[in-house]
């Protein structure tokens, strides 16, 4: 099993030690598509994969879930975040038993999902009605000093609701003078490109496990698109994610950054439990 680059008691104080300041960001990969990023002295949690309920969901079926990597630090630990996010319904980013555990750590914590599956979420986490704060395609919204623009994803479709609100969806975050894009789950869609052209993104966070119907879940980008992708919305910096947690659903990182170098796109690969800095 994959050992992360810094976990549990490690990991916090590392975590603790990096000082916050306006000219920088910091940000660690997880696992999956969780990233935890830091401006200042305050936190947002990106699609937090933190258990092995799969693990379990899947043990005795045709689909097993074998995790790849150890875990990297027990959600309850996590007690200063002020803003998580959930992509979409699938448990490796709508997870009761990693969000359960940090809205109980963080009793002000605010929880982003798309309007559309507000009634999913709140039957999965036991939470009142109004507690999510729903986005669809196009809204925005400032929580805590973060600026948060909804994005469509489409996995493997642009799905939306019978009001037409996306399903599956990707996120802009504003904070200071930064920009981020979180994708959440997605193939490539000129709908999604549209959406990111009025931003100047910092740093994009891609999947690349890509989309193989013989693993009988829905895809994502590849190495070669989430590159492609990446310089066609000219980022800044892109890491990629959603590889390297279970052994049916995985992808070698090799080729994304391979396919980044040949095209100039400025990239960053990260061990779970890993940091990455950028300033302005």
């Amino acid at each position: 099993m994959i050992a992360p680059f810094r976990k549990g008691r490690a990991l916090l104080d590392h975590i603790d030690q990096i000082t916050g300041a306006e000219h920088k960001l910091d940000f660690w990969w997880l696992g999956q598509s969780g990233y935890l990023v830091k401006y200042k002295e305050r936190f947002l949690l990106f699609d937090p994969y933190l258990s092995d309920s799969l693990t379990k969901k899947y043990a005795r079926t045709d689909k097993p879930h074998v995790r790849m990597s150890e875990l990297v630090i027990d959600p309850a630990e996590l007690d200063f975040i002020e803003v998580v996010t959930s992509s979409h319904n699938h448990t490796d980013h709508l997870d009761a038993e990693t969000l359960l555990p940090i809205m109980a750590a963080n009793p002000t914590l605010q929880l982003i999902v798309p309007e559309a599956n507000r009634t999913f979420v709140v039957d999965r986490l036991g939470c009142n009605a109004d507690y999510p704060t729903g986005l669809n395609a196009g809204e925005s919204v400032t929580v805590k000093g973060w600026t948060i623009h909804g994005i469509p994803a489409a996995h493997n479709d642009l799905e939306r609701d019978e009001l037409g609100r996306f399903k599956f969806m990707g996120y802009v975050v504003e904070v200071g003078p930064f920009t981020l894009y979180h994708s959440g789950d997605t193939l490539w869609h000129e709908e999604i490109i549209d959406a990111l052209e009025p931003f100047q993104i910092d740093v994009a966070m891609l999947p690349i496990n890509g989309n193989k119907p013989e693993r009988r879940v829905a895809g994502n980008l590849d190495g070669v698109e989430a590159a492609k992708l990446a310089k066609t919305i000219s980022a800044k910096i892109v890491t990629p994610c959603h590889y390297d947690m279970f052994t049916f659903n995985t992808a070698d990182p090799t080729y994304f950054s391979t396919q980044a170098e040949s095209i100039d796109q400025p990239y960053v690969v990260l061990e779970i439990g890993q940091h990455w800095t950028i300033e302005k």
